[in-house]
């Protein structure tokens, strides 16, 4: 079961360089935007915060959880897995969230007006297939810093 040791630790590891890199997306481009196009940073902050406490708390009892489950034969318990999936959606549509006010900071820093999502949905799917959209936007991103 030291697969079960390993991976809590390099999930938050990824999460952790995942949420990082939108963090400074979202915050550095900030200070890029027009006074009026300002974005409510506050609601990305508390959404970004929200999925890094759980999923920490998550992978840190993942071990215990799995190893009763598995030892006991049993299964995971239906109170803990009722207890999960409430968490886990909320945790979900945080991150979709911090998808979509990064993508809109990037293009409303990019074209410097007001911007609809058809706009930046372009952004939204690279953010969310994060390795591809590594090597697409931060180019960009680097570019628009500079500037």
């Amino acid at each position: 079961m030291m697969i079960l040791k390993i991976m809590p630790i390099m999930m938050i590891f990824f999460l952790g360089g995942l949420f990082g890199w939108l963090w400074a997306i979202a915050i550095n481009l900030q200070e890029k935007l027009p006074e009026d196009l300002k974005l409510k940073a506050n609601i990305f902050k508390t959404f970004l915060l929200i999925p890094t406490i759980y999923f920490v708390i998550f992978f840190v009892f993942l071990d215990s959880i799995m190893s009763g489950a598995i030892e006991n034969g049993t299964g995971l318990d239906p109170a803990i897995f009722a207890l999960i999936v409430p968490f886990h959606l909320f945790a979900m549509f945080c991150i979709f969230y911090c998808l979509y006010f990064v993508s809109k900071t990037f293009k409303t820093v990019e074209l410097q007006r007001k911007v609809t999502f058809s706009e930046f949905a372009g952004e939204f799917f690279m953010l969310l297939f994060f390795p591809v959209g590594i090597w697409i936007l931060q180019p960009k991103i680097n570019k628009m810093v500079e500037n």
